[in-house]
């Protein structure tokens, strides 16, 4: 392969030179070295180590996440385990969130029910009001009785 340089590793990892630029201040790439003519080349590698930072934040991982995960490459004591560890904590998040987006999805299917005349002036309905009960910010919520009540 000729000469990797910032504008090659970029497009041939399918991001642009600020995405390669901005992973290098976040420290997931190590800027190399300015070579005879003021450019830098880059090592091949990165074309892998960008698909992996990629794909990663596919699977919801965040820059930090993903560093942190690169960094235990480096590190002496390392085992699957660690990864392994990280990828629960992750799936951890995602149910959370699940959780959460039924919870929304609830509500709305709901609110979509609460008029019976779906053509009533909205000033006589009630769906507004059933749109500002108030609902506890703690996640406890899901399991109460005092959710908002129906606008039927």
């Amino acid at each position: 392969m000729e000469r990797l340089t910032i504008g090659k590793l970029a497009k041939v990892s399918g991001v642009t030179v600020e995405t390669v630029r901005f992973y290098e201040r976040k420290q997931l790439l190590k800027q190399p070295e300015s070579q005879e003519r003021g450019f830098r080349v880059y090592p091949e590698e990165y074309i892998v180590r960008i698909h992996f930072i990629k794909r990663s934040q596919e699977l919801g991982f965040t820059l930090k996440e993903i560093k942190e995960i690169l960094d235990l490459q480096n590190a002496a004591d390392a085992t699957c385990a660690d990864v392994i560890s990280k990828a629960e904590e992750k799936i951890k998040e995602i149910d959370e969130k699940l959780a959460d987006l039924n919870q929304m999805k609830a509500s709305l299917v709901k609110l979509g029910n609460c008029c019976d005349n779906k053509s009533a002036d909205l000033m006589e309905s009630q769906v507004l009001d059933y749109m500002m009960q108030v609902v506890p910010t703690d996640k406890s919520y899901k399991d109460r009785s005092d959710t908002p009540q129906s606008c039927c």
